[in-house]
């Protein structure tokens, strides 16, 4: 069995001139943050490896949850290849997951995310929302055997708030 949690990026500022990479969070993310690590403590009953996206407001986002669920150094990752906006460069990278690992959080972005929830999950979810997060369970023994699984939590702030 193996479990991948997907969550988007908190809300992002484009309140400065800068690169995209570069764009930090807006101070609603950190509300959302808490409301999504608070509610998703209670499903946590398992160890979880972590991949962020390089970018910004991803890293960010990545490092709330690191700090929240007490997710130790060596189970944290920042990942370039997860900078992308492609879901088929997403699932790639799910495929090169070392199979040591049983449950990883991915930390990313849309349009990706929202079509790797809907192609790999049982749920049909029509937007994943900044600082959403969703929990999918596959019946596979390798990351290299990805298929459809089963949503098992969503967990989206405005259902939160």
């Amino acid at each position: 069995m193996k479990r991948l949690i997907f969550v988007r990026h908190g809300k992002s500022s484009w309140d400065k001139p800068l690169s995209d990479i570069e764009r930090p969070l807006k101070e609603r993310a950190y509300d959302d943050a808490e409301h999504v690590i608070s509610a998703f403590k209670a499903h946590l009953d398992f160890p979880v490896e972590v991949f962020s996206s390089p970018a910004q407001r991803a890293k960010t986002t990545a490092e709330l949850f690191k700090t929240e669920l007490k997710i130790q150094d060596q189970n944290f990752h920042i990942d370039p290849r997860l900078y992308t906006f492609n879901a088929k460069e997403v699932l790639d990278f799910i495929r090169e997951i070392n199979d040591d690992y049983e449950n990883v959080m991915l930390f990313g972005h849309n349009p990706a995310y929202t079509e790797m929830v809907n192609r790999l999950g049982s749920l049909s979810i029509d937007n994943l929302p900044t600082t959403g997060l969703v929990s999918i369970l596959f019946e596979i023994e390798s990351w290299k055997q990805i298929r459809k699984g089963e949503t098992q939590l969503y967990l989206f702030p405005k259902h939160l708030r």
